[in-house]
């Protein structure tokens, strides 16, 4: 895949970034180089490397997951400027 000035003109204007006309060569030529090492990287053999989080081998810290049956209902809605029956008061918005 090439891009040519037309394109990264076109890119530019997706991204609301202004480019002078002077530029549009060396950005060419920049992203030109930038797809060619994301093709290299297609030609990487993957299939023998596990899927990782993080480059550094780290055990997830792990909790016990006990249900604990609250009613905090008072305490979430104490908090906003306006609560009836234990739900939130909103301004209607849609007439």
């Amino acid at each position: 895949m090439s891009v040519d000035q037309k394109t990264v003109r076109h890119i530019a204007r997706l991204a609301r970034i202004a480019v002078r006309d002077d530029e549009l060569e060396a950005l060419a030529k920049e992203l030109n180089g930038i797809l060619d090492w994301v093709e290299q990287l297609g030609e990487v053999d993957t299939s023998g490397v596990e899927p990782m989080t993080s480059a550094v081998a780290v055990a997830m810290k792990m909790r016990d997951d006990v249900v604990a049956v609250q009613n905090l209902q008072a305490e979430v809605t104490r908090n906003a400027p306006n609560s009836e029956d234990g739900f939130y008061v909103v301004p209607k918005v849609v007439e």
